[in-house]
Order: C-alpha cells, then sequence, then structure tokens
C-alpha cells in the first residue's frame, strides 16, 4: 500500500484507541479508511476493516484474541484461557495491517478476519 492517508488514518486511530479504548468512535474513520484501501484493491484489508467496524458496533468492544502462532511440532501446549484486552489486540491488527505484506502480517490478519467471522455467525 502506497498511500500515505492509509497510514496516518491508522495512526490516528491507534491514538485514539490508545487513550480512549475500543469504542464506536472509531467507526466512521474505519469506514474511510476501508474506501481507501477498496480504492487501492487491498481486498484482504477492506473486508478486515469491515469486519473490524462491524465487530464494534455489534458489540461495544472489540473482544476477538490475537492469533496464536503455530505450535512447532513435538511442542504442542495445553490451551489457556486468556483475558481479551480489546485495545491490545486491535492495536496488534492494526499494526498488522500497517505492515500486511509480510507474509507472517497477512496471516495473523487473515486469523483475525476468520474469528470475526466466526464470532459473527458469517462463513
Amino acid at each position: 500500500m502506497n498511500n500515505p492517508i492509509y497510514y496516518k488514518s491508522l495512526k490516528k486511530i491507534k491514538e485514539i484507541i490508545a487513550n480512549d479504548g475500543v469504542t464506536t468512535a472509531i467507526v466512521e474513520q474505519l469506514k474511510a479508511l476501508r474506501v481507501l484501501v477498496v480504492e487501492e484493491n487491498q481486498p484482504l484489508l477492506a473486508k478486515a476493516i469491515r469486519l473490524i467496524f462491524q465487530h464494534i458496533v455489534a458489540n461495544n468492544t472489540f473482544n476477538i484474541e490475537i492469533p496464536e502462532d503455530e505450535p512447532i511440532e513435538g511442542f504442542e501446549k495445553e490451551p489457556i484461557t486468556v483475558e481479551i484486552d480489546p485495545v491490545e489486540s486491535l492495536s496488534y491488527l492494526f499494526s498488522n495491517m500497517e505492515n500486511y505484506d509480510k507474509k507472517m502480517n497477512e496471516a495473523d490478519i487473515r486469523g483475525f478476519v476468520v474469528a470475526m467471522k466466526e464470532q459473527a455467525g458469517e462463513d
């Protein structure tokens, strides 16, 4: 993504959630950001942003867990219950979106998309 407005908008949204937490106050900024990524023909980012603002509107927060790394064969661990920090989780997702051209970041974005779709009851 070579659009500086995209990066400036992401930074602004991250600042808002760092100061105010995850609230519906960022929904309009997310909708404007989605328009930018659609114009840049970035379908994964467009889908992620749409799901983010729909999730926030529906839940008044962002309660999606940060995707886990794939376990290394022979080193599987037992599942643990994790308290989800909405600001940390959404900030992590936005950080991945800032550098989405890296394989691991793209994989994490896809993991968030799957989790948001599952929670929304989408296929």
